[in-house]
């Protein structure tokens, strides 16, 4: 259904600067850090009307082939494409974005199974998760200095971020079962709809241990886990820099079109 056997897998696995594995949960957990270390979250492709779309083979061409980023659909399906190669149990979920407001549900993400246990595996959720999170009522996980806490009611399982004002949930999601006409119909939506939060201005988020770095717009902030931050607003003229300090390397033209936007 998911078309797993058109990735390749060594290419993908030189793009992320990982080993062979079998699978485990320790290997899991190796191969979501170096996966969201490697490949940027982004959505410049989708800000210039160029997103070649979701299927697997252009997902590799682009973050794989070509070494550019891309946003959840594009994350979860080559993650779980390569999980599946390398033997783990992967299933395709869709979460709701800040559930306790009017957020959509429209995010892609991942349950795995390895070793006898599940895994939440969320690397495309911008900025926010280098590990997988265990599927266990209450599980708190240290991603990059940030807490990130999984809770279960009913069949739902949220995440939150502990902040200064206490958990806030980041997403929800349970088993429901999700087939690659769903991701389409999102896709469509968060690519295309003047109200989606991905279509009139660039988002780049990158993460590293203690330090998360957004583009959003004309404006980069660069967070801390010890509770600084710093924002500054980026001139047109050095757009370019900025985005190739983010691991976006985009031509001449593609920096034209997106200084206009």
């Amino acid at each position: 259904m998911w078309n797993i056997e058109a990735l390749d897998l060594a290419a993908y696995l030189e793009r992320i600067g990982h080993p062979h594995v079998a699978p485990s949960a320790d290997s899991l957990s190796s191969l979501h850090r170096a996966h969201v270390l490697a490949i940027p979250f982004e959505n410049i492709d989708v800000v210039l009307g160029t997103h070649p779309g979701i299927a697997l083979e252009a997902i590799q061409n682009k973050l794989v082939r070509r070494q550019r980023g891309g946003y959840c659909y594009e994350h979860a399906l080559l993650f779980g494409a390569a999980l599946e190669q390398l033997g783990f149990t992967v299933d395709r979920r869709v979460a709701r974005v800040q559930p306790h407001k009017a957020g959509p549900r429209t995010h892609a993400l991942l349950k795995v199974g390895v070793d006898g246990q599940e895994f939440l595996a969320d690397v495309g959720f911008g900025a926010g998760q280098l590990y997988p999170t265990p599927l266990k009522d209450g599980a708190i996980v240290d991603q990059a200095g940030w807490d990130h806490q999984l809770t279960l009611e009913n069949d739902v399982w949220t995440l939150a971020k502990r902040t200064p004002d206490g958990w806030i949930p980041q997403h929800a999601s349970n088993d429901e079962p999700v087939r690659p006409i769903d991701y389409e119909v999102y896709h469509h939506y968060v690519s295309t709809h003047p109200k989606s939060p991905f279509t009139g201005r660039p988002v780049v988020m990158r993460v590293a241990d203690g330090v998360v770095r957004r583009l959003v717009g004309e404006e980069l902030t660069t967070e801390y886990a010890d509770g600084r931050s710093t924002t500054r607003v980026v001139p047109a003229d050095d757009l370019p820099e900025v985005l190739a300090a983010l691991d976006v390397v985009l031509s001449d033209e593609e920096v034209d079109r997106l200084k206009l936007v």
